[in-house]
């Protein structure tokens, strides 16, 4: 094993860059990507520099994958920008404000309330049903509702 490391090949990083790579594919989220970039590129290095011994060879793996992820999540981290549609993925927080009928009646504090063509759970104080409920706030997928 010892012998085949110290005889390492531009093929052999080519190989690992490869096999990285192809592992990146069924999801390892991004960092396989740029250790297997980073063996690619210590291949081409190896090629142009056939007399590169093992530890440089280690050694300028180390690094390359090192730079190569951390210039990638600073890169991330600079081009990320607020929202300009900060409720988009929070689905009832659109309904807070607005005044709905009682589906079914609230008892105990729990009930629901028909919103369009479905139907939402909410909390809120007892109520009979058709009687106009407030949306004050969202727990999760339940309305908060109060009294008109």
């Amino acid at each position: 094993m010892w012998d085949f490391l110290q005889h390492l090949s531009f093929w052999d990083w080519l190989a690992l860059g490869t096999v990285l790579l192809i592992l990146e594919v069924f999801g390892a989220g991004g960092y396989l990507l740029w250790m297997g970039i980073a063996a690619a590129a210590v291949g081409v290095i190896k090629f142009l520099v056939p007399s590169l011994g093992l530890e440089w060879q280690l050694l300028l793996f180390a690094v390359l994958s090192l730079l190569t992820a951390l210039a990638w999540w600073k890169r991330l981290r600079s081009s990320a920008k607020p929202s300009d549609q900060p409720g988009l993925n929070e689905r009832g927080s659109e309904l807070v404000g607005r005044i709905f009928v009682v589906h079914q009646p609230i008892i105990d504090g729990r009930g629901k309330v028909k919103v369009g063509d479905g139907v939402w759970m909410v909390t809120g104080p007892d109520s009979p049903a058709g009687a106009q409920v407030r949306v004050i706030g969202q727990d999760g997928v339940i309305l908060k509702v109060e009294t008109v």
